[in-house]
């Protein structure tokens, strides 16, 4: 693969999918016994925002730039001054805080943390994070920035291997992020939905969140009515578009898919998703919230 996210790190996408992630964990983490987070296409960890990768596309700037605004709130915009929904401010205080602790500097946002490494941070003693990762660079950087948290480590190894051979995991409590580069859509539609059906055979209760490009419609709502079918209790969809839906030859938006959410998740994404919709949002934004699948 090709892929490198150091070009669209803290993009709208990154957005949508860091705030949901960060409020999945605080949702586990409200009991006490521990859990696994597997991460199947982990990444580096943390990204330079001021890199010549991230300063070509300039991605962040219609992204994390507009959510995590470090100017005087006189010089912000007024979308900037709405009361931030709880998932929104523990998004922003998470981001703000690796910016202090890498670079050491509160009043500019010169990093951007991938999953792998806000997830690091926020792990109790109790609970453990594998983060995968198949790209030999890629995973020696992710080591190196995982080296600091005791109970995490980075695997070289693919991802989707991974559910199946680490499913079910000791603490009989999962969190799967499934959040691959989408260099072949359709076929990795297919490849996602193989590893939650192997998720789900071996660990039914396990919560899944998938990550997925808004782009071709049509492909979009295939996989949805696939995911639907799949034997989990219940099926969330969020997505978030920043511009109409009506271009295939780049993204329009983006979506999570979660499968067996934490109770009442949904009701914490409607309070953000109007408010990510507002921040970063284009011409003609648009968000859906609503159930695929929903429990008795």
């Amino acid at each position: 693969m090709n892929y490198r996210h150091s070009f669209h790190a803290g993009n709208f996408a990154d957005v949508l999918k860091h705030v949901t992630l960060l409020g999945l964990i605080d949702a586990m983490q409200r009991k006490d016994k521990g859990f696994l987070l597997l991460d199947t296409h982990a990444g580096r960890g943390g990204y330079l925002l001021e890199s010549s990768e991230a300063q070509r596309t300039g991605e962040c700037e219609g992204g994390v730039c507009r959510v995590v605004d470090l100017r005087p709130p006189e010089q912000q915009p007024k979308r900037q001054q709405l009361s931030p929904a709880p998932l929104l401010r523990s998004y922003v205080d998470a981001v703000r805080t690796f910016n202090v602790a890498t670079h050491g500097d509160a009043s500019a946002l010169r990093a951007y943390p991938g999953s792998p490494l806000l997830a690091a941070r926020t792990l109790r003693p109790q609970d453990r994070l594998i983060a995968c990762e198949l790209q030999p660079t890629e995973h020696k950087a992710l080591g190196e920035a995982l080296g600091p948290f005791a109970n995490a480590r980075a695997e070289l190894r693919d991802g989707y291997a991974a559910v199946k051979a680490l499913m079910p995991p000791v603490e009989r409590r999962a969190l799967i992020l499934i959040d691959p580069p989408f260099e072949a859509q359709e076929a990795e539609f297919d490849a996602i939905l193989a590893s939650v059906r192997d998720a789900l055979q071996r660990l039914p209760s396990a919560v899944i969140a998938v990550w997925f490009p808004i782009k071709r419609r049509a492909g979009v709502q295939r996989f949805l009515r696939r995911a639907a079918d799949q034997p989990a209790t219940s099926v969330l969809l969020a997505e978030l578009l920043v511009r109409p839906d009506d271009s295939p030859l780049r993204m329009n938006g983006s979506g999570m898919l979660l499968i067996n959410p934490p109770w009442q998740f949904d009701q914490q994404l409607a309070q953000v998703m109007p408010q990510l919709r507002s921040l970063m949002g284009e011409n003609e934004p648009t968000s859906d919230l609503r159930w695929l699948k929903q429990a008795d």
